[in-house]
């Protein structure tokens, strides 16, 4: 069993957590988040915080409270303060613009690739940088990645789409005899 599942999760000021037998809700300041409780898995709320307990001996249940605690800490300071995300385009011509509620991409291929923003990200333009802002820290980093995959930076140059921060390890060319 994990060891932040054994004692109960704080609940920070402005923050309300209410669960039932399936889903756990968590709402603050910049909105709600809920989420489906696995049936193994209990999760009560009581005033010293938030317990959660494998309902039986598996090693699935055992697993899936830690899974849950580390779920419900992001859920609540996701709330109270947005998670950020920053991508970097990184090639000559490379470019992407905001239209409405999807992101253009123009990345070297024959015909620019649109991505519609998903309900709950944030998204800002300026230059080659894009960055991202969210209250749900899962559907953040799967939009991030999707945005990512678009055109992965490759290893000889660098071109392509990573994060900031992101070390990209390069390769040597080709050498002349």
């Amino acid at each position: 069993m994990s060891r932040f599942a054994k004692k109960p999760i704080a609940i920070p000021a402005k923050v309300e957590v209410s669960a039932d037998v399936q889903t756990l809700s968590v709402k603050g300041p910049l909105g709600t988040l809920t989420r489906t409780i696995h049936p193994t898995v209990a999760i009560t709320v009581g005033a010293e915080g938030v317990s959660i307990a494998a309902k039986n001996n598996s090693k699935l249940a055992k697993a899936l409270t830690g899974t849950y605690a580390a779920h419900l800490k992001n859920m609540m300071s996701g709330v109270a303060t947005p998670f950020k995300k920053a991508l970097i385009l990184e090639g000559v011509g490379y470019r992407v613009e905001l239209k409405g509620k999807e992101l253009v991409f123009a990345v070297g291929f024959s015909h620019p690739v649109a991505l519609p923003i998903p309900e709950g990200v944030i998204a800002a333009v300026e230059k080659n940088t894009i960055r991202l802002e969210s209250t749900d820290k899962d559907l953040l980093g799967q939009f991030a990645a999707v945005v990512r995959g678009i055109k992965p930076p490759e290893p000889y140059l660098g071109k392509g789409i990573r994060y900031e921060g992101e070390v990209i390890r390069r390769k040597q060319g080709k050498k002349s005899v």
